[in-house]
């Protein structure tokens, strides 16, 4: 059987996504749908930046589980754009684009 390849090839996971997940180790892509699955079960979407959770919209609320893990990330992407996060507070939103940049810095390098 081949290994697992790029988004597919598990990765150690830092303590607080472990922690969430129940797992240390997982592959990019099952980070993310996990992390999707438990946004759309605690209807933690919105449509407006910053506003309450109403299970739609662009926009992921941080709550108490989220918050830990949304606040390590500082990435810079291949454009040059900063996404910093690390001064966020409880209620605050994400935009869903920013999954990327919030899996990449949960990981082990």
């Amino acid at each position: 059987m081949a290994e697992a390849k790029g988004l597919k090839k598990p990765v150690k996971l830092q303590t607080e996504l472990a922690g969430m997940l129940g797992e240390s180790e997982l592959p990019r892509t099952e980070i993310t749908k996990r992390l999707w699955t438990y946004i759309k079960e605690k209807g933690l979407q919105t449509k407006t930046e910053n506003g309450k959770a109403e299970n739609a919209g662009k926009y992921i609320v941080a709550d108490a589980t989220l918050l830990p893990i949304f606040k390590k990330t500082k990435s810079t992407s291949k454009s040059g754009k900063l996404t910093d996060l690390t001064g966020m507070k409880e209620g605050e939103t994400i935009n869903m684009m920013q999954m990327a940049a919030v899996v990449g810095a949960n990981i082990e390098a």
